[in-house]
């Protein structure tokens, strides 16, 4: 398992959430869910999205914001990562650290101003201009991917 976290904070969207789930029990990467979620989390369009991948992943739920700034100040906790459409620096020019935590916010609204103040670090992916968004479970696959590459911390990857 990584030391590299993903954070979904209050997703709204059961499929994109199932597939960060699968990806991220795919690349080893415990995730955190930011309560409340716009779906339950036994929702058949989640499982359908993560199929069977679920019992092979480290999920932490946190029932607020609140709570999972809680648990996330404790000892150990390395930075939080926003990937956001407002931030400042592309993530292809951040250097991750193993520890981090990467978080993406709802898919209909993003994070409040509390979020992205609390936040070490505000990345986006860029992109053409006049165009919103990418899809939140993309955008979350890409990056994620970038800091495991950088952090040397991708599963079956020989390292010399």
């Amino acid at each position: 398992m990584t030391n590299m976290r993903l954070v979904l904070f209050q997703p709204d969207i059961a499929q994109n959430t199932g597939t960060l789930l699968r990806l991220a029990a795919c690349l080893d990467v415990p995730v955190d869910i930011i309560e409340p979620c716009g779906f339950h989390l036994d929702d058949r369009r989640l499982r359908r999205a993560a199929l069977d991948y679920l019992d092979a992943l480290q999920l932490t739920r946190h029932v607020s914001w609140q709570a999972y700034i809680e648990a996330f100040a404790q000892p150990g906790h390395g930075r939080l990562v926003l990937l956001t459409t407002r931030g400042e620096l592309p993530y292809s020019e951040f250097a991750f650290q193993p520890d981090d935590s990467l978080m993406v916010g709802r898919e209909s609204a993003g994070v409040p101003e509390a979020v992205h103040r609390a936040a070490h670090a505000r990345l986006r992916i860029p992109m053409r201009a006049n165009l919103r968004s990418i899809n939140v479970a993309l955008a979350a696959a890409m990056v994620l991917g970038e800091a495991l590459r950088q952090t040397g911390q991708q599963p079956g990857v020989r390292r010399p």
